[in-house]
Order: C-alpha cells, then sequence, then structure tokens
C-alpha cells in the first residue's frame, strides 16, 4: 500500500514537471530572436563579470552556433578569447584569437586579439608543477615563452599606438630575459655533456641576439670555456677579451682577470634530488 502511494506521489511529481517544462518552452518560444542572442550575450556579460568564465564560454559559444550573423556576433568571437584565456584554456584562446583576426583583420579592436594570444602563451608556463615546487622559470620548456614573444612583437609591429603596446612591451622584455636564461642553462647542460661545440654555439647565440640581457656575460663566459675545452685558443681569448672588457666583474674573473670556469658538476657529484628531477633540483 505504502509502494502504491510513493509511485503516485512519484506521477503526480514527474507530471507536474513536464507542465512546467512546456510552460517554459512555450515562453522561450515567445523570445524573439534578437532578444534571445541578447539574453545569451547578457548571460554570458554576467559569468564573466562574477569570474565563472566556463559558463562565459558556453554562452558564448551558444550565441555564435545559434547567430552566428547577429548583432553580437563578432564581440562574442572577440570576447571569447579572454573567456578562454581567463579559464585556463590556452591552446582555445590562442585559435580563437587566430580565427578573429584572420575573420576580422581590420576590426578596431583586433590589437586586443593580438594581445589576447600573447597572454595565453605568456601564462600557459603556470602549470601545475611550477606551483608545487620552485622551478626556475629558466629551466622550462621555453616554446610557450617564445610564441608569447612572437605575439607581442607581431602586436607592437603592426600597432605601434595601440594602448596594449606598452604592457606588451614590458612584457617582451621579461620574457628576452627569460629566453637568454634558458638558452644559458642549455648551454651549461651541454658543457657538463661534453658537447662543448654546441655549449660555444649556445652562448654565441645569446651574445648575437640578446644584447641588453643579463645572461650576456654568462653567454661570453661560457664561450670561453668551451672554446678552451675545445682548443681552440683564439677563439677563445677573443671571448675572454670581449668579457674582461666589457664585464669585469663577472664572477667568472679573479682580481687579475684571470679566467677560472665555473663547470658543471660531474654526473657522479649529482645529488638523487638532482637525479629525480632530471637536473631541475639539487
Amino acid at each position: 500500500m505504502l509502494e502504491t502511494k510513493l509511485t503516485k506521489q512519484s506521477m503526480v511529481t514527474v507530471l507536474l514537471m513536464l507542465v512546467l517544462g512546456s510552460v517554459g518552452c512555450s515562453k522561450d518560444d515567445e523570445i524573439t530572436e534578437q532578444e534571445s542572442e541578447l539574453a545569451l550575450y547578457q548571460s554570458a556579460q554576467s559569468g564573466m563579470n562574477s569570474g565563472n568564465y566556463k559558463a562565459a564560454v558556453a554562452r558564448l559559444q551558444a550565441l555564435e552556433a545559434r547567430y552566428p550573423f547577429g548583432r553580437y556576433a563578432e564581440q562574442a568571437q572577440l570576447e571569447i578569447i579572454f573567456a578562454y584565456y581567463r579559464s585556463a584554456q590556452a591552446e582555445a584562446a590562442r585559435a580563437a584569437a587566430d580565427r578573429f583576426i584572420r575573420l576580422h583583420p581590420s576590426h578596431p579592436n583586433v590589437d586586443y586579439a593580438y594581445y589576447l594570444k600573447g597572454l595565453a602563451s605568456f601564462d600557459e608556463d603556470e602549470n601545475f608543477l611550477s606551483k608545487i615546487f620552485p622551478l626556475d622559470p629558466a629551466t622550462r620548456d621555453p616554446g610557450a615563452a617564445r610564441n608569447s614573444f612572437d605575439d607581442f612583437s607581431l602586436l607592437i609591429r603592426r600597432f605601434p599606438e595601440s594602448e596594449y603596446a606598452p604592457d606588451a612591451q614590458k612584457r617582451m622584455r621579461y620574457l628576452k630575459n627569460l629566453l637568454a636564461s634558458a638558452e644559458i642553462h642549455v648551454a651549461r647542460y651541454y658543457i657538463y655533456r661534453e658537447a662543448y661545440m654546441a655549449a660555444a654555439n649556445r652562448g654565441r647565440y645569446v651574445f648575437e641576439n640578446f644584447q641588453g640581457t643579463a645572461s650576456v656575460p654568462d653567454a661570453l663566459a661560457i664561450m670561453v670555456e668551451a672554446y678552451q675545452l675545445l682548443d681552440q685558443k683564439e677563439l677563445a681569448d677573443n671571448a675572454l677579451t670581449v668579457l674582461t672588457t666589457n664585464y669585469p666583474e663577472h664572477r667568472s674573473l679573479d682580481k687579475t682577470g684571470h679566467f677560472n670556469p665555473n663547470r658543471t658538476v660531474k654526473k657522479s657529484q649529482r645529488s638523487w634530488l638532482n637525479v629525480l628531477s632530471f637536473g631541475l633540483l639539487g
């Protein structure tokens, strides 16, 4: 008897939900196309204002799918880049930025798309491991940093008067130092692996392409050490002359200007932490 009563109550609940659902559908059908588009856009704005960027992405995607030629279509395509970026979907943000740039190259806010694309790559290396371990940024894969540098560089070249150009320039200075440091990190690893020519080439690359960064004297020191190990005295002496003339206080030089290479520890001297972290720690 109790089972029959519960079943009847369940049936009543289901019927009530169906009725309410049909009323809701009828109400939605009464909304005009323009109002429905506006409702989607306003809902997306509400999501972004409250920090619910994933919900905003879903709304903006629905808006563009249902109203690809609507009054908010272009704005939705632009704002979804920001929503992807803030929801930590870097790849999707870059793809959305590329699409907007391709479809609307003359849009008055296309510079914003370039800027957001650079930001997406800029923040991409803030990954899970970097938040747990105090890793040197120079030891990470510099691919995202290179992409970000190129994106910001393109923004500045095409839109030098953009309101986003000053911030892009600041980030490029940071990225330039980061990329130079990454090259030095690799060069030191090459010395450790006894790949001295590769180390010298990395040092020369930094010296030729990253002038103005703090890594230039380190690059010269690596060139000196690598060329000495290769018994290329003339090249080593030339690099040492540039180092002593321009950076006499570098740690590789003693008070008399004599070069003291700061070589990487031998494999047998590596700690267990250094081995387990593949050279990143310890």
